[in-house]
């Protein structure tokens, strides 16, 4: 049975490399993801496609774990712009009321202060206390524990966007 991003899926395998590239680094601002995915069109279908995605997450090397996680604003911020990836950005954390914006930027600045860079939660579906309680979690995580969590939050990121990429007209 045809999946209903199935002529999306098709236009985007047939796209220029450099605009598919384009594409994934909204998705995920490394470029060596953006690559390696581009590189390995065409998909047969969008799981393979989110597979590969996310493999290629897991497999980046830290400085272009943390290239990726420049583009990404701080949980409980509102991300300025009017770029895709900023749209996306504040849609995931549409569940982050006022009331505990305060408490997160105090938490992410703890965080940031312990690791050395912006905490990084796949936010869409979570409440903002849901957010907190995770990132005050994580805070106890060993640097080695807290890269491999890293890796597996961008990975889901990055799937979610490549499945809203594909909805998106002329993906």
């Amino acid at each position: 049975m045809a999946h209903p991003h199935d002529g999306n899926l098709a236009a985007f395998n047939a796209r220029p490399r450099a605009e598919a590239v384009a594409d994934l680094l909204t998705c995920c601002a490394s470029p060596a993801f953006a690559e390696e995915v581009a590189a390995r069109r065409p998909y047969g279908d969008l799981d393979d496609l989110l597979d590969t995605a996310a493999r290629a997450v897991r497999d980046l090397g830290w400085d272009e774990v943390l290239r990726a996680l420049s583009a990404h604003p701080r949980i409980g911020e509102r991300p300025a712009g009017e770029g895709r990836q900023a749209a996306w950005s504040r849609q995931e954390q549409s569940g982050v009321p006022d009331a505990l914006r305060a408490a997160l930027a105090d938490a992410n600045r703890a965080y940031e202060r312990r690791f050395g860079h912006v905490y990084l939660a796949c936010a869409t579906g979570l409440t903002g206390a849901q957010l907190l309680a995770r990132l005050e979690e994580r805070l106890a995580n060993d640097e080695e524990s807290e890269r491999e969590v890293v890796r597996a939050e961008l990975a889901a990121i990055a799937r979610l966007r490549l499945a809203k990429l594909l909805k998106e007209e002329g993906a």
